[in-house]
């Protein structure tokens, strides 16, 4: 066997060692690769890292602002951060809309947007200046709310055929509580004055809490709201409820019949609650935010607590963005034809 030299042997070291690590680079790039192929891709910076906001159209202690507190706590710890929940008041929930286009599309400022800022808004206000569709990034339904026709403890009806007819005999003492022009509290009285040709004075207040209030006080006749709102005070009897204008009673307040019941069919319509963000968002800020509202649905003491004032919880395949985008879209074809001079303020009679 020939001798091999030192010079040789160390080159065949080399070589070897070259092969071994090509074989191990080529390896671990290989599986580099597969974990790149089979790992999702994340779109965009962390979300969130600091406080969000959400704001809230209404003062606090209506149902929109108890909704939101119920669902924002259980988010809050989802999402890792304080969620501060702000009332902005003024023009039925208007000007908080308004207030959440002009604000920077990060996720950092959100809506708990409703039928009213988000439909029935376009009947009191046609020259709306933002766009229900377009200016928003739906995150998801939170939940729907049937409402209810409430008078003060001492009007003289049991029913809403002896409220048109009292209204009827009254019509220059009768007065109407709502949230503001184009509210939900608003909006579906308005639309039982039609249907019962009630032409009642009006009081705006910023929002349904300081409207039952006034209620209560017998500042007031009447007035419509959700049952989240109005349930506990009906149950009280500090105020009385004559129908409710979802298409079955309520398991909460299961005296109160149904308007259909009452013999006012076509008062039927449901209010909701939903989350939007500035048009804008980025989608996996959407996309987080409605992962972390689904999970709030899903859990047990958050329907329980909605349950309980009578909320409806959204089923599954109701919660996307899509499906909020529909809603929407459905509320402004329902609402935009009703949109005439008198329903704009200083078209009502009203009562200082």
């Amino acid at each position: 066997m020939n001798q091999i030299r030192a010079s040789d042997a160390a080159d065949m070291r080399r070589c070897r060692g070259d092969n071994l690590r090509r074989l191990l680079r080529g390896g671990y790039l290989g599986l580099l690769a597969a974990a790149i192929a089979t790992t999702p891709s994340v779109a965009g910076p962390p979300y969130p890292v600091r406080a969000i906001t959400v704001i809230v159209p209404f003062a606090a202690g209506g149902p929109t602002d108890v909704v939101t507190h119920i669902v924002t706590g259980h988010l809050a710890k989802r999402l890792g951060q304080q969620i501060i929940v702000e009332n902005v008041v003024g023009a039925g929930g208007t000007t908080a809309a308004i207030r959440a286009t002009r604000a920077a599309p990060d996720g950092y400022t959100l809506l708990m947007g409703h039928m009213g800022t988000h439909g029935s808004a376009l009947a009191a206000y046609p020259q709306l200046v933002y766009d229900p569709v377009k200016d928003f990034a739906p995150i998801g339904m939170v939940v729907r709310t049937p409402v209810l026709v409430v008078v003060r403890p001492g009007l003289p009806v049991n029913d809403l055929a002896d409220l048109i007819r009292y209204s009827s005999q009254h019509a220059e003492h009768i007065a109407m509580a709502h949230a503001g022009f184009g509210s939900i509290s608003h909006a579906t009285c308005t639309l039982l004055n039609t249907i019962g040709a009630i032409q009642p004075a009006t009081r705006a207040f910023q929002g349904t809490g300081p409207a039952l209030k006034a209620l209560v006080a017998g500042r007031v006749d009447y007035m419509c709201d959700q049952i989240v709102g109005a349930a506990p005070r009906v149950k009280t009897g500090e105020v009385k409820a004559l129908a409710i204008s979802s298409v079955r009673r309520s398991p909460i307040l299961p005296d109160v019949p149904t308007a259909a019941e009452a013999g006012v069919p076509s008062f039927e319509v449901s209010a909701w609650s939903a989350l939007f963000a500035p048009k804008g968002t980025p989608q996996h800020v959407v996309d987080r935010l409605n992962a972390a509202l689904g999970h709030a649905l899903d859990d047990p003491e958050i329907r329980r607590a909605l349950g309980s004032l009578g909320g409806e919880i959204p089923l599954a395949d109701e919660r996307s963005p899509s499906s909020l985008t529909g809603q929407v879209q459905r509320e402004v074809s329902r609402w935009r034809p009703l949109s005439r001079p008198e329903a704009a303020p200083g078209g009502e009679r009203v009562r200082q």
